[in-house]
């Protein structure tokens, strides 16, 4: 896991992938007046050693079609000023990967509540991924494209603000990215949501691919 930081401050969270690329979503980004840092290696982002643990980001990678959440292509490569030393987390290796119903994990130190704030400890809840179908029946909105959805519905767990960009885990593989939920609404147990969203890893395979083996983009 990473805390993707803006001037010293938790803003989304982030997963290695490589020696030196850190994973995360393209709604992330923020202005280049803007210092951004990696956090890596530490369960409290509060508590970490800041020299030993904090990367500098030499280069943004955001997908070239991304506009808005609502539209889809929410991913973003991080290329880091240095190695990381963690170890990385693994990827699909082909489309569709992950089907429905499958029990997965989703981790973040973002708010625990509505209107919240950013947790020192990392926290992480289990989550069941719903038929991609029913999703779209249940939003009753024109969901993009190249997405999964999994918790948030008629369940009490789900993500919030400033998990965006972490990880959906699912047998041990990182299956999608943290995107969006409905209205920024996360008390999911005082009434019916709707599923949350997340980027399908597998749908961007070639692009994710190209950028590691080049180590450019």
């Amino acid at each position: 896991m990473a805390s993707l930081q803006v001037n010293g401050k938790h803003r989304c969270g982030g997963f290695v992938i490589s020696n030196d690329f850190v994973l995360t979503a393209a709604h992330c980004d923020v202005k280049k007046t803007y210092k951004m840092t990696v956090v890596l290696g530490t369960n409290n982002i509060r508590k970490a050693d800041r020299k030993r643990k904090t990367h500098k980001v030499v280069k943004k990678c955001k997908h070239p079609d991304f506009k808005t959440v609502l539209l889809g292509n929410d991913i973003m490569l991080l290329k880091l000023s240095g190695p990381a030393k963690v170890t990385p987390v693994l990827l699909p290796k082909r489309k569709g990967f992950v089907k429905a119903n499958t029990e997965c994990l989703v981790a973040g130190w973002g708010y625990i509540k509505t209107n919240g704030t950013a947790q020192d400890e990392l926290r992480k809840v289990n989550v069941t991924t719903d038929n991609l179908k029913k999703c779209q029946q249940r939003w009753k909105y024109s969901l993009p494209a190249k997405i999964l959805c999994a918790g948030g519905d008629k369940t009490d767990k789900g993500f919030c603000q400033g998990d965006s960009g972490g990880p959906l885990v699912c047998n041990e593989i990182a299956v999608g990215i943290v995107s969006f939920n409905f209205n920024r609404d996360c008390d999911y147990s005082k009434r019916s949501n709707v599923p949350n969203v997340y980027t399908d890893i597998s749908m961007f395979l070639p692009w994710i691919n190209g950028i590691l083996r080049k180590g450019v983009c």
